[in-house]
């Protein structure tokens, strides 16, 4: 029963090292100029082909995020943009889970129609 116990508790913390810090990641993303291509709240981008970010599941964020460094390296998990390879570059994934918890906090204008 012990060992059952301490298994689960062990397996429970594994990922947990890292609270995500939402102004750490504001940080991060002002001094990355994020702005300048997802627009004012990260809500307007300035091209239809970018993505509006604000509101998105901080989740999927940093999983985004982490699929652009890993780029071409990975087929079945890589993303491959140029531009965006090149940003996160710099990040750790500690870095990426402040970013995406910051982002998963601005109001998103996504509807969800019936």
């Amino acid at each position: 029963m012990k060992f059952a116990l301490i298994t689960a508790i062990l397996l429970s913390s594994i990922g947990v090292a890292h609270a995500a810090s939402a102004d750490k990641g504001q940080a991060l993303v002002e001094k990355a100029n994020c702005a300048s291509c997802h627009g004012a709240g990260l809500n307007t981008p300035i091209l239809p082909a970018y993505p509006k970010l604000a509101g998105q599941y901080s989740d999927y964020l940093y999983y985004a995020l982490k699929a652009y460094k890993v780029g071409n390296g990975n087929a079945q998990y890589g993303r491959n943009n140029a531009v965006m390879g090149s940003q996160v570059q710099t990040f750790t994934d500690a870095d990426m889970h402040d970013i995406a918890a910051y982002i998963a906090t601005l109001p998103g204008n996504f509807v969800v129609k019936k």
